[in-house]
């Protein structure tokens, strides 16, 4: 399924893309690259941009670093979050120490919640 995105955004995508983070490139190049559902790096969505998506199960994957823990931030995810669930977008968030300390963990949550979604459970 496709989602209305602003094309304003696209670029946004494209640097973000070049500039990921330590945690982003860990993930993406040591498991979801290589999983067997496809997920899109920097997938924009309405005027938002997600860090990891799968259409198969509608999941969002964002990782989390320290600019996502002030007040601004916490009310821009929370309208963010309500647009994306609107779409029936299912978004689970990492902290950057999770990648960096439990990265197994990590890896086994995601494949959990893309398990249990498709599955409609």
């Amino acid at each position: 399924m496709s989602f209305p995105y602003n094309k304003n955004v696209l670029n946004n995508a494209v640097i973000l893309r070049k500039n990921a983070t330590k945690q982003e490139k860990h993930l993406w190049y040591d498991f979801l690259s290589k999983y067997p559902i496809r997920f899109q790096r920097q997938k924009a969505i309405g005027n938002y941009i997600a860090d990891f998506y799968c259409s198969k199960a509608k999941l969002i994957v964002e990782i989390d670093g320290l600019q996502h823990y002030t007040v601004a931030a916490a009310t821009h995810e929370e309208e963010r979050n309500e647009y994306l669930n609107s779409l029936g977008i299912t978004i689970i968030r990492f902290k950057n120490s999770e990648i960096d300390n439990d990265f197994r963990s990590v890896c086994n949550k995601i494949d959990y919640s893309i398990k249990k979604l498709i599955s409609g459970n």
